[in-house]
């Protein structure tokens, strides 16, 4: 896949996670599932692609993530958004409509 296809594939996958995680902290699982069922059942996103995902944002200070054991007494650990990652999904929401109406723009010529 070439880079720039991978980049635009790679924002995708982090405005959808930032998306999630903007109504409530939850586990990977969660933000999965979240994504499919929103979608669908269009977008189902793979735990290769998910949790290289979640270290990321992590890294970039969009996520922090803390162990916890819910009801079901499994430890998981659950991510929420930082206050940078609130002002992320603005900024990234109107880059990718951005992004969107640029593409519509080139399949209706």
């Amino acid at each position: 896949m070439p880079p720039h296809e991978s980049d635009v594939l790679r924002g995708t996958l982090d405005l959808l996670i930032l998306k999630v995680l903007a109504l409530e902290p939850m586990h990977g699982w969660g933000v999965s599932q979240r994504i499919q069922d929103r979608s669908k059942g269009v977008l189902d996103v793979n735990q290769g692609s998910l949790y290289p995902a979640l270290q990321r944002l992590e890294q970039r200070g969009l996520i922090d993530s803390e162990w916890q054991v819910p009801a079901q007494n499994r430890r998981a650990k659950y991510y929420q958004l930082t206050a940078a990652g609130r002002r992320a999904v603005g900024q990234e929401t109107a880059n990718w409509r951005r992004y969107v109406n640029a593409v519509e723009l080139i399949l209706e010529t």
